[in-house]
């Protein structure tokens, strides 16, 4: 459950996770770090793994854009990792249920003047957690 009773008018609602939640987050926190493993190795097989192999499934890159698994696959495969050194910070899975969860981070390169931002749904399926729409997006530091 989440939200409850504030103690005075304006105060913040306090928030209660449910051990749903927590096993949700923990489960969508190791797809994730699975995926992110993937990526900086270039394992591809991992990588097409873990989007939802649909024509619905969206993923929005930096100067790209792909609809449906093959199209995911296939830039992959002309894009198989992410530059070396890459560090996340501020990684954060919000539960949705027992079956959903948007996991955001903040990402960087050594040496980069960008901040990388990532947001990804995950679903869990019969075949496990996949991606099911993924955005990533660069803006300059300031």
């Amino acid at each position: 459950m989440i939200g409850g009773d504030t103690a005075a008018v304006g105060a913040p609602a306090v928030v209660e996770h449910t051990v749903v939640e927590h096993t949700v987050v923990e489960e969508v926190r190791a797809a994730f770090d699975r995926y992110e493993r993937a990526l900086v190795d270039g394992d591809l097989a991992v990588l097409t793994e873990l989007f939802w192999d649909d024509p619905r499934c969206v993923r929005f890159g930096v100067a790209d854009r792909q609809r449906g698994a093959a199209e995911i696959a296939a830039w992959r495969r002309a894009h198989p990792t992410v530059p070396s050194g890459r560090r996340l910070r501020e990684t954060a899975v919000l539960a949705l249920g027992d079956t959903a969860a948007v996991v955001t981070t903040l990402f960087e390169h050594p040496g980069g003047r960008t901040e990388g931002r990532q947001t990804q749904t995950w679903l869990r399926l019969p075949e496990g957690w996949r991606i099911v729409s993924a955005h990533v997006s660069e803006v300059p530091r300031g």
